[in-house]
């Protein structure tokens, strides 16, 4: 059984993360091919949209995609690839995980935790407005279907996961309607799903302290989308940066699976980028497709790229953002002799 899986390279360094990646895949006999598609500038540069239709029309066909990152323009240009792509494909499950990897430093050294976002709704529904010079507003959107349907996601996947607890961050005490309906939601889908999962809420400001003064604490972190998005970032400095974090975007029908960083255009076609990020989040795809279409080989696949990466980060092969010496396709090398 060979699965076909979209490949956005990205922009920057993407292009260059995805080749090792593929690299990787080939060789460890992930049943995977790729039919790639653009998204970002590099559609753009292709004189295409910023996200195709025929991209969106290829993962609704294959039901899965690896995305490399893609440009964000700050404070002007166009929208954000990522936020376009999850609300059309209404991918509303963002899922980071995040833990310790050997000879990797960090202050800590007992993380092993999984932030789930809202991913379609909050502030980053894009609506804003200027009101008059100088004024402009951002509008924040909650409804109880999106609130309801990711507290669902998230004690479903604590529970498949065997996760002993589901803590939401909220601001409720100031965002009464908004944060209030999110925290409400949880509340009651835990009295509903499954009381063998506990839960807790906490205020996001008190959360991000406790965050830092002991990450052991959490197990799995719900929250809406604007903290989701800030929050996995702070986790990630835990373990050592956004190079070592891969992330995922769930809907009921799709997946894209993505590295969680940016394209660093100032360091792109150097050998420099660190493909970890990216690899990690194939690792993700290959058990999802191992998961939800019964194929070991994809689950056997990921289990030998993880073997991989432990052994080769453990021994001291590492690329330069994590204190080794490596580049780009040396790092891909290094876990290739392992396989």
């Amino acid at each position: 059984m060979t699965h076909e899986v979209v490949l956005i390279p990205g922009d920057g360094i993407g292009p260059e993360v995805s080749d090792a990646v593929c690299q990787v895949l080939e060789r460890a006999g992930a049943p995977i091919s790729w039919a790639t598609h653009q998204a970002g500038l590099a559609a753009l540069d292709e004189g295409g949209d910023v996200l195709p239709d025929t991209t969106l029309d290829a993962i609704r066909r294959t039901g899965v995609a690896l995305k490399g990152p893609c440009t964000t323009p700050v404070g002007e240009g166009f929208t954000s690839v990522n936020v376009k792509l999850r609300k059309t494909l209404d991918l509303y499950a963002a899922v980071r995980p995040v833990r310790n990897l050997a000879g990797v430093a960090s202050r800590y050294d007992d993380v092993d935790l999984v932030v789930v976002r809202e991913n379609t709704e909050g502030l980053y529904s894009g609506v804003e407005n200027e009101i008059t010079a100088g004024v402009v507003t951002s509008l924040k959107v909650a409804t109880d279907a999106a609130c309801t349907r990711i507290a669902r996601w998230a004690f479903r996947y604590a529970k498949s996961r065997g996760r002993k607890k589901v803590t939401v961050f909220h601001k409720a005490n100031i965002m009464k309607l908004t944060d209030g309906l999110f925290l409400r939601s949880a509340a009651r889908v835990h009295a509903e799903e499954d009381a063998d999962v506990e839960f807790e809420s906490v205020i996001i400001d008190a959360g991000c302290m406790k965050m830092v003064q002991n990450p052991a604490q959490f197990d799995v972190l719900l929250m809406e989308n604007l903290y989701g998005d800030v929050v996995s970032d702070l986790c990630a400095g835990l373990v050592g940066g956004l190079g070592v974090v891969p992330g995922a975007n769930f809907g009921d029908e799709r997946a894209v699976f993505e590295a969680v960083h940016g394209s660093a255009p100032d360091i792109a076609g150097e050998n420099r980028a660190n493909p970890l990020a990216l690899l990690m989040s194939a690792v993700m795809m290959l058990n999802h497709l191992g998961e939800t279409r019964g194929d070991e080989a994809c689950r056997a696949s990921a289990e030998r790229i993880r073997t991989a990466y432990d052994g080769a980060l453990g021994a001291g092969d590492r690329t330069r953002d994590i204190g080794g010496e490596l580049g780009t396709s040396e790092f891909a090398q290094a876990l290739i002799r392992r396989l």
